[in-house]
């Protein structure tokens, strides 16, 4: 038998304001068990499924969202065809009125063909839903979003931002692993994914351990946890996680900040330009490139360019917006060549 993950931590007994900056800057993911239960949106969902649906369509002012759709044979999973060369759903773009109408319509079928509105800004979809279903995140600019489906499974993938994720409605799984465990996830393509970030090809619900031997080791390091309605999770910054939907009807709301400065770019842009300039060389000009990323960047301190004068130190100075701008310039014009 594989082994089973380990339970994440939890926290019970605070509200949308009582998110302290040690939860929202944790390196390790934490259960908020009814953080978001007295939103108004978690209320009428425990009502029941179409008081969730009309408590939403109260928002709604004719907004146009992008869906998935797949069908009942798929199992709620949004994955890649066979071969790896498309996926098994298809995209569309559809008045959310009518998804609403369509996951309505299905409620009592099991198995149903899989809808999935996936991370769509609320202020733009749902005006108003904020005013009385919302979290305190102190100074943070963080974006809010919306995912809104049936029963749906999602990929084990990273996101470079911390994310506070509620279950507005229904339930859902998590399973995380730390961001070790990438070697032992069987990770897709980078170049060519479902939405937007690498995934996980192992299926969760029926792991291949001859075709994905060393997914074992990485369920050692996993933690799991199951959230109702006005439940949250905290998935730290690279946290590997997938998302099961287990409900007919089932609406998240995500905030996602960065702590690092807006000027500065994702770090997808130097693993790309890796790919572009050093992936290929010989083994021992990439030990050494090794050895200078180990110094300039993974193990820099203030020693790193203390022997240089400061007004020459150029972009080994601490990075600013103007340092940043020039930078991003300087880039573009080498790549552009």
């Amino acid at each position: 038998m594989p082994p089973s993950p380990e339970p994440i931590r939890e926290i019970a007994g605070l509200g949308p304001a009582d998110l302290t900056d040690a939860i929202l800057t944790s390196t390790q993911p934490l259960v908020l068990r009814g953080l978001a239960a007295s939103w108004p949106m978690v209320g009428a969902a425990r009502e029941g499924d179409r008081a969730g649906l009309d408590y939403l369509r109260q928002h709604y002012q004719d907004a146009t969202v992008g869906a998935m759709l797949g069908g009942a044979d798929a199992g709620g999973r949004f994955f890649y065809n066979d071969s790896v060369d498309g996926f098994n759903f298809q995209p569309v773009h559809a008045k959310l009125s009518g998804v609403l109408e369509e996951i309505e319509n299905k409620l009592a079928l099991d198995p149903a063909p899989t809808i999935y509105v996936g991370s769509t800004t609320i202020d733009t979809c749902l005006p108003g839903f904020r005013q009385h279903n919302d979290l305190d995140l102190g100074q943070r600019d963080a974006l809010a979003s919306i995912w809104i489906g049936n029963r749906t499974r999602i990929a084990a993938h990273y996101d470079l931002p911390d994310n506070v994720a509620v279950v507005a409605a229904g339930r859902r799984r998590f399973t995380l692993f730390p961001p070790e465990q990438l070697p032992n996830l069987y990770v897709g393509p980078i170049d060519f994914t479902p939405a937007g970030q690498a995934i996980s090809l192992v299926d969760f619900h029926q792991p291949d351990f001859d075709k994905f031997p060393k997914f074992a080791d990485a369920l050692r390091h996993a933690q799991s946890a199951e959230l109702e309605a006005g439940d949250a999770i905290f998935i730290p910054s690279m946290w590997w996680h997938h998302i099961e939907a287990l409900s007919p009807f089932n609406v998240l709301v995500n905030y996602w900040w960065r702590q690092s400065p807006e000027y500065m770019d994702t770090p997808t842009n130097a693993l790309m330009a890796a790919f572009l300039t050093m992936r290929d060389l010989p083994l021992e000009q990439r030990k050494a490139w090794q050895e200078i990323f180990r110094h300039y960047i993974f193990e820099a301190d203030t020693e790193t360019a203390a022997h240089i004068p400061a007004h020459a130190r150029g972009v080994l100075s601490p990075l600013t917006a103007d340092g940043a701008r020039a930078l991003r310039g300087h880039l573009l014009k080498k790549l552009n060549r």
